[in-house]
């Protein structure tokens, strides 16, 4: 999947649906948790008669920190900058499990902050840890998009900023090549934010928000695949009382 095309493809034909959730405090310290998970129900409408004869299992647990100190030979030879880069995502927790058996397919990403400006972007998370493992260049920097955060105690942002305009168009252009039959199937993939506030919730950018009843928490929808054609419309401004 170092191809970001390809793996808009994968995506798709896998049915993946991908919840965030962040848990903000009064201090602006906190956790953030991206899951990304494979949808069985969808899946089987792809599969077909495949989908009983997978025979794959895998289930890592890793702290960014462990790849760093274990390839610390590969990380040495990258630039200071590469490095600093690779720093951000030190405590950054990776739990990785594939089941066949057990039909169970999903993807955790986990990092507790204390501020979270300093939050790197948790889906390049796998990509950067690669990147280390195989001496690869960044292989990160082809995403086309980057998701970062801010949050000065009243008003919290989630900033989508389109990166690289040539990858960008290139992803468009593999939405169109693919296959138009798979629209006809009914697929669950799924792109939610789900953000927890410290205090009250005054208002909400995103008007299809549904704030919880006591105003402190909001959830999101999106279609995933709305998201990967127009990542900045899942940009997000909460405003606290």
């Amino acid at each position: 999947m170092k191809y970001i095309s390809l793996s808009i493809i994968v995506i798709l034909l896998t049915s993946c649906q991908i919840t965030e959730t962040i848990h903000l405090n009064a201090d602006g310290s906190g956790s953030i948790e991206v899951v990304t998970f494979r949808d069985e129900n969808s899946y089987m409408q792809l599969a077909g008669e495949n989908y009983s004869r997978e025979e794959e299992f895998q289930d890592t647990t890793y702290v960014f920190s462990e790849y760093i100190k274990k390839y610390n030979e590969t990380f040495l030879k990258y630039t200071p900058e590469e490095q600093q880069l690779f720093q951000q995502y030190a405590n950054v927790k990776v739990h990785l499990r594939k089941s066949s058996f057990e039909k169970e397919f999903r993807d955790v990403f986990s990092l507790q902050f204390n501020k979270i400006s300093e939050v790197p972007d948790l889906y390049k998370t796998e990509n950067y840890a690669d990147d280390i493992r195989y001496n690869y260049a960044l292989t990160a920097e082809n995403h086309y998009y980057k998701v970062a955060y801010a949050f000065d105690g009243k008003v919290f942002k989630r900033l989508v900023a389109v990166t690289n305009e040539t990858e960008f168009q290139k992803a468009k252009e593999e939405f169109k090549k693919i296959d138009p039959k798979y629209a006809s199937l009914k697929l669950t993939q799924l792109y939610t934010l789900k953000y927890h506030f410290p205090r009250k919730i005054k208002s909400v950018s995103n008007p299809k928000g549904i704030i919880s009843s006591d105003k402190k928490s909001v959830a999101v929808e999106f279609q995933l695949s709305d998201c990967l054609q127009n990542p900045e419309s899942t940009s997000l401004e909460v405003v606290l009382e």
